[in-house]
Protein backbone atom coordinates (compact mmCIF):
# COMPACT_ATOMS: atom_id res chain seq x y z
CA UNK A 1 0.00 0.00 0.00
CA UNK A 2 1.09 3.32 -0.96
CA UNK A 3 0.42 5.92 2.23
CA UNK A 4 -1.58 9.14 1.64
CA UNK A 5 0.64 11.79 -0.24
CA UNK A 6 -0.45 15.11 1.09
CA UNK A 7 2.71 16.83 2.00
CA UNK A 8 5.68 17.10 0.00
CA UNK A 9 8.11 16.73 2.63
CA UNK A 10 6.71 13.00 2.70
CA UNK A 11 7.16 11.72 -1.18
CA UNK A 12 10.57 10.89 -0.34
CA UNK A 13 10.03 8.32 2.01
CA UNK A 14 6.83 7.22 0.02
CA UNK A 15 8.77 6.53 -3.55
CA UNK A 16 11.92 5.13 -1.02
CA UNK A 17 9.55 2.62 0.32
CA UNK A 18 8.00 2.20 -2.84
CA UNK A 19 11.46 1.25 -4.82
CA UNK A 20 12.56 -1.10 -1.85
CA UNK A 21 9.42 -2.83 -2.40
CA UNK A 22 9.32 -3.42 -6.45
CA UNK A 23 13.44 -4.33 -6.44
CA UNK A 24 12.33 -6.82 -3.34
CA UNK A 25 9.58 -8.63 -5.31
CA UNK A 26 10.76 -7.84 -8.87
CA UNK A 27 13.45 -7.04 -10.05
CA UNK A 28 15.01 -10.24 -9.89
CA UNK A 29 12.03 -11.70 -12.58
CA UNK A 30 13.02 -8.96 -14.81
CA UNK A 31 16.76 -8.07 -14.47
CA UNK A 32 18.18 -7.58 -18.13
CA UNK A 33 14.50 -8.22 -19.83
CA UNK A 34 12.19 -5.43 -19.82
CA UNK A 35 10.20 -7.64 -22.28
CA UNK A 36 8.98 -9.52 -19.20
CA UNK A 37 6.69 -6.57 -18.40
CA UNK A 38 5.14 -5.93 -21.88
CA UNK A 39 6.93 -8.05 -25.01
CA UNK A 40 8.03 -5.71 -27.65
CA UNK A 41 8.46 -6.09 -31.33
CA UNK A 42 11.81 -4.41 -31.77
CA UNK A 43 12.45 -3.71 -35.29
CA UNK A 44 15.98 -6.31 -35.63
CA UNK A 45 14.56 -9.42 -37.34
CA UNK A 46 14.90 -12.85 -36.21
CA UNK A 47 13.37 -16.70 -35.96
CA UNK A 48 10.20 -17.10 -37.60
CA UNK A 49 7.16 -19.00 -35.90
CA UNK A 50 3.80 -20.99 -36.99
CA UNK A 51 1.07 -18.37 -36.62
CA UNK A 52 -1.01 -18.40 -33.69
CA UNK A 53 -4.39 -16.70 -32.98
CA UNK A 54 -4.19 -13.67 -31.31
CA UNK A 55 -1.02 -12.96 -33.55
CA UNK A 56 -0.67 -9.27 -35.52
CA UNK A 57 -1.28 -10.58 -39.11
CA UNK A 58 1.42 -7.53 -40.44
CA UNK A 59 4.07 -10.22 -39.35
CA UNK A 60 3.56 -12.70 -41.54
CA UNK A 61 6.14 -14.11 -43.70
CA UNK A 62 4.66 -14.48 -46.47
CA UNK A 63 8.08 -16.09 -48.46
CA UNK A 64 8.23 -18.71 -45.60
CA UNK A 65 4.05 -19.23 -45.60
CA UNK A 66 4.38 -20.03 -49.50
CA UNK A 67 7.33 -22.79 -48.47
CA UNK A 68 6.04 -24.28 -45.88
CA UNK A 69 2.08 -24.23 -47.54
CA UNK A 70 1.56 -22.76 -43.36
CA UNK A 71 1.09 -19.69 -42.22
CA UNK A 72 4.47 -18.35 -40.10
CA UNK A 73 4.88 -15.05 -38.79
CA UNK A 74 8.26 -13.23 -38.45
CA UNK A 75 9.59 -12.61 -34.80
CA UNK A 76 11.59 -9.41 -34.16
CA UNK A 77 14.41 -9.04 -31.59
CA UNK A 78 13.41 -6.55 -29.29
CA UNK A 79 15.57 -3.26 -29.10
CA UNK A 80 18.01 -3.12 -26.36
CA UNK A 81 16.76 0.03 -24.67
CA UNK A 82 13.84 0.62 -23.83
CA UNK A 83 11.56 4.36 -24.06
CA UNK A 84 8.81 4.45 -21.86
CA UNK A 85 6.20 7.11 -22.10
CA UNK A 86 3.80 7.06 -18.71
CA UNK A 87 0.12 8.79 -19.63
CA UNK A 88 -0.87 9.84 -16.56
CA UNK A 89 -4.31 11.37 -14.87
CA UNK A 90 -4.44 13.85 -12.46
CA UNK A 91 -8.11 14.41 -12.26
CA UNK A 92 -10.01 15.44 -8.72
CA UNK A 93 -11.75 12.02 -9.03
CA UNK A 94 -8.96 10.04 -8.02
CA UNK A 95 -8.41 11.54 -4.67
CA UNK A 96 -11.36 9.21 -3.21
CA UNK A 97 -10.28 6.02 -1.72
CA UNK A 98 -13.15 3.96 0.90
CA UNK A 99 -10.85 0.77 1.54
CA UNK A 100 -6.50 1.29 2.31
CA UNK A 101 -5.81 4.06 0.11
CA UNK A 102 -6.83 6.63 -2.16
CA UNK A 103 -6.93 5.80 -6.04
CA UNK A 104 -3.97 8.54 -6.53
CA UNK A 105 -2.23 6.95 -4.19
CA UNK A 106 -2.68 4.01 -6.71
CA UNK A 107 -1.51 5.83 -9.81
CA UNK A 108 1.73 6.78 -7.73
CA UNK A 109 2.49 3.12 -7.16
CA UNK A 110 1.65 2.42 -10.73
CA UNK A 111 4.00 5.31 -11.90
CA UNK A 112 6.88 4.51 -9.79
CA UNK A 113 6.62 0.53 -10.35
CA UNK A 114 6.92 1.26 -14.57
CA UNK A 115 9.49 3.79 -14.09
CA UNK A 116 11.59 1.36 -11.25
CA UNK A 117 11.79 -1.88 -13.39
CA UNK A 118 12.27 0.09 -16.97
CA UNK A 119 14.96 2.78 -15.58
CA UNK A 120 17.85 0.57 -16.72
CA UNK A 121 20.51 -0.03 -18.96
CA UNK A 122 19.96 3.22 -20.69
CA UNK A 123 16.83 3.14 -20.31
CA UNK A 124 14.60 6.29 -20.78
CA UNK A 125 11.28 7.66 -19.32
CA UNK A 126 9.01 10.60 -19.50
CA UNK A 127 5.19 11.27 -18.82
CA UNK A 128 2.39 13.62 -20.00
CA UNK A 129 0.47 14.44 -16.86
CA UNK A 130 -3.31 15.44 -17.59
CA UNK A 131 -4.36 19.26 -17.45
CA UNK A 132 -5.16 22.12 -19.99
CA UNK A 133 -2.66 21.90 -20.99
CA UNK A 134 -1.23 18.08 -20.73
CA UNK A 135 2.19 18.90 -18.74
CA UNK A 136 5.00 17.48 -20.86
CA UNK A 137 8.05 15.35 -18.96
CA UNK A 138 10.69 14.95 -21.60
CA UNK A 139 12.05 11.17 -21.30
CA UNK A 140 15.46 11.02 -20.24
CA UNK A 141 17.23 7.91 -18.29
CA UNK A 142 18.59 9.09 -15.27
CA UNK A 143 17.30 7.38 -12.18
CA UNK A 144 17.27 11.45 -10.49
CA UNK A 145 14.82 11.98 -13.29
CA UNK A 146 12.77 9.11 -12.48
CA UNK A 147 12.34 10.18 -9.03
CA UNK A 148 11.98 14.38 -10.13
CA UNK A 149 9.19 12.84 -12.91
CA UNK A 150 7.50 10.94 -9.49
CA UNK A 151 7.59 13.85 -7.34
CA UNK A 152 5.48 15.70 -10.38
CA UNK A 153 2.79 13.26 -9.23
CA UNK A 154 2.68 12.90 -6.17
CA UNK A 155 2.83 16.49 -5.94
CA UNK A 156 -0.58 17.24 -8.18
CA UNK A 157 -2.76 19.77 -6.50
CA UNK A 158 -6.14 17.93 -5.17
CA UNK A 159 -8.74 20.45 -7.62
CA UNK A 160 -12.12 19.95 -7.36
CA UNK A 161 -14.72 21.12 -9.89
CA UNK A 162 -12.77 21.09 -13.20
CA UNK A 163 -15.11 18.54 -14.77
CA UNK A 164 -14.31 15.72 -16.72
CA UNK A 165 -10.85 14.92 -17.78
CA UNK A 166 -9.88 14.73 -21.22
CA UNK A 167 -7.45 11.97 -21.59
CA UNK A 168 -7.73 12.29 -25.46
CA UNK A 169 -5.40 15.18 -26.26
CA UNK A 170 -2.75 14.07 -23.98
CA UNK A 171 -2.85 10.41 -26.06
CA UNK A 172 -2.93 12.60 -29.34
CA UNK A 173 -0.13 14.41 -28.39
CA UNK A 174 2.21 11.75 -27.41
CA UNK A 175 1.39 10.55 -30.82
CA UNK A 176 3.57 13.27 -31.93
CA UNK A 177 6.67 12.70 -29.47
CA UNK A 178 6.92 10.03 -28.83
CA UNK A 179 8.59 8.95 -32.11
CA UNK A 180 10.84 6.18 -31.49
CA UNK A 181 8.81 2.56 -30.75
CA UNK A 182 8.53 1.91 -27.40
CA UNK A 183 6.60 1.02 -24.05
CA UNK A 184 3.53 3.59 -23.43
CA UNK A 185 1.32 2.92 -20.18
CA UNK A 186 -2.14 4.60 -19.41
CA UNK A 187 -2.43 5.04 -15.97
CA UNK A 188 -5.70 6.23 -15.27
CA UNK A 189 -9.75 5.19 -13.58
CA UNK A 190 -11.06 5.83 -17.33
CA UNK A 191 -13.84 7.47 -16.06
CA UNK A 192 -13.70 10.27 -18.81
CA UNK A 193 -14.37 12.35 -21.32
CA UNK A 194 -15.33 10.30 -24.31
CA UNK A 195 -12.59 10.29 -27.49
CA UNK A 196 -10.30 8.38 -25.90
CA UNK A 197 -10.37 4.91 -27.51
CA UNK A 198 -9.60 6.29 -30.95
CA UNK A 199 -6.27 7.88 -29.59
CA UNK A 200 -4.95 4.96 -28.12
CA UNK A 201 -6.03 2.81 -31.03
CA UNK A 202 -3.23 4.83 -32.83
CA UNK A 203 -0.60 4.57 -30.48
CA UNK A 204 -0.64 0.84 -30.17
CA UNK A 205 -0.15 0.52 -33.96
CA UNK A 206 3.24 1.97 -33.14
CA UNK A 207 3.78 1.14 -29.62
CA UNK A 208 3.02 -1.63 -26.88
CA UNK A 209 0.78 -0.24 -25.10
CA UNK A 210 -0.30 -1.13 -21.57
CA UNK A 211 -3.32 0.20 -19.47
CA UNK A 212 -3.22 0.35 -15.80
CA UNK A 213 -6.97 0.78 -14.36
CA UNK A 214 -7.23 2.51 -10.75
CA UNK A 215 -10.70 1.32 -9.15
CA UNK A 216 -12.13 1.35 -5.43
CA UNK A 217 -14.77 -1.64 -4.63
CA UNK A 218 -17.48 1.25 -3.95
CA UNK A 219 -17.32 1.91 -7.52
CA UNK A 220 -18.85 -1.75 -7.74
CA UNK A 221 -21.15 -2.18 -5.06
CA UNK A 222 -22.92 -0.21 -3.57
CA UNK A 223 -22.68 -0.98 0.85
CA UNK A 224 -25.68 -0.90 2.61
CA UNK A 225 -25.56 2.44 4.54
CA UNK A 226 -28.73 4.36 4.55
CA UNK A 227 -29.00 7.42 2.68
CA UNK A 228 -25.14 8.03 1.60
CA UNK A 229 -24.04 11.70 0.28
CA UNK A 230 -21.77 11.30 -3.00
CA UNK A 231 -19.42 13.96 -4.27
CA UNK A 232 -18.51 14.03 -7.70
CA UNK A 233 -14.88 15.78 -7.29
CA UNK A 234 -14.78 16.68 -11.09
CA UNK A 235 -18.09 18.67 -10.65
CA UNK A 236 -18.72 19.51 -7.42
CA UNK A 237 -22.55 17.99 -7.92
CA UNK A 238 -23.96 16.25 -4.72
CA UNK A 239 -26.44 13.35 -4.66
CA UNK A 240 -28.21 11.14 -2.01
CA UNK A 241 -28.30 7.69 -3.20
CA UNK A 242 -30.88 5.63 -0.44
CA UNK A 243 -28.46 2.72 -0.63
CA UNK A 244 -30.79 0.61 1.86
CA UNK A 245 -33.45 0.19 -1.51
CA UNK A 246 -32.22 -3.13 -2.62
CA UNK A 247 -33.26 -2.58 -5.89
CA UNK A 248 -30.99 0.95 -6.09
CA UNK A 249 -27.98 -1.19 -4.94
CA UNK A 250 -28.65 -3.82 -8.28
CA UNK A 251 -28.78 -1.14 -10.62
CA UNK A 252 -25.66 0.26 -9.59
CA UNK A 253 -24.11 -2.92 -9.49
CA UNK A 254 -25.23 -3.48 -12.86
CA UNK A 255 -24.43 -0.35 -14.38
CA UNK A 256 -20.74 -0.92 -12.89
CA UNK A 257 -20.30 -4.12 -14.03
CA UNK A 258 -21.75 -3.02 -17.63
CA UNK A 259 -18.80 -0.18 -17.46
CA UNK A 260 -15.65 -2.41 -16.63
CA UNK A 261 -17.13 -4.94 -19.54
CA UNK A 262 -16.94 -1.79 -22.00
CA UNK A 263 -13.60 -0.64 -20.98
CA UNK A 264 -12.44 -3.99 -21.35
CA UNK A 265 -13.41 -4.98 -24.84
CA UNK A 266 -12.84 -1.71 -26.05
CA UNK A 267 -8.58 -2.11 -24.71
CA UNK A 268 -8.69 -5.33 -25.82
CA UNK A 269 -10.36 -3.97 -29.02
CA UNK A 270 -7.48 -1.32 -28.97
CA UNK A 271 -5.20 -4.10 -28.79
CA UNK A 272 -3.91 -2.94 -25.36
CA UNK A 273 -2.83 -4.75 -21.98
CA UNK A 274 -5.14 -4.31 -18.97
CA UNK A 275 -3.92 -4.22 -15.60
CA UNK A 276 -6.22 -3.14 -12.69
CA UNK A 277 -4.92 -1.61 -9.27
CA UNK A 278 -7.45 -1.97 -6.48
CA UNK A 279 -7.51 -0.23 -3.00
CA UNK A 280 -8.35 -3.31 -1.06
CA UNK A 281 -5.85 -5.83 -1.86
CA UNK A 282 -1.79 -5.26 -2.70
CA UNK A 283 -1.52 -3.90 -5.96
CA UNK A 284 2.31 -5.37 -6.14
CA UNK A 285 0.34 -9.06 -5.87
CA UNK A 286 -1.65 -8.39 -8.97
CA UNK A 287 1.59 -6.39 -10.55
CA UNK A 288 3.47 -9.49 -10.04
CA UNK A 289 0.94 -11.68 -11.64
CA UNK A 290 0.85 -9.83 -14.64
CA UNK A 291 4.72 -9.74 -14.82
CA UNK A 292 4.06 -13.48 -14.47
CA UNK A 293 2.02 -13.92 -17.38
CA UNK A 294 3.78 -11.44 -19.54
CA UNK A 295 7.04 -13.46 -19.08
CA UNK A 296 5.38 -17.07 -19.30
CA UNK A 297 3.77 -15.79 -22.63
CA UNK A 298 7.23 -14.45 -23.87
CA UNK A 299 9.00 -17.78 -23.22
CA UNK A 300 5.86 -20.01 -24.76
CA UNK A 301 6.00 -17.71 -27.96
CA UNK A 302 10.08 -17.99 -28.27
CA UNK A 303 9.86 -21.47 -27.81
CA UNK A 304 7.85 -22.11 -31.04
CA UNK A 305 10.17 -20.75 -32.99
CA UNK A 306 11.90 -22.27 -36.44
CA UNK A 307 15.21 -20.78 -38.29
Amino acid sequence: MVEPTNALPGHREILRRLELDINRRLDGMLHGDHRGLVPGHGSELGETRSYAPGDDVRRIDWNVTARLQEPHVRQTIAERELETWLVVDRSARLDFGSIGCEKRDLVLAAAGAIGFLTNRDGNRIGALLTGTPPLLVPARGSRKHLLHLLHTIAASPRVDGEGPTDLAEPLRRLGTVAKRRGLVVVISDFQVRAGWVNPLRVLSTRHDVLAIEVLDPIELELPNVGLLPFVDPATGRVREIPTHKAEIRKKYAEAAAERRDTLAAELRDARVDHLTFRTDRPWIDDLVAFVAGRRARVHALAGGGHR
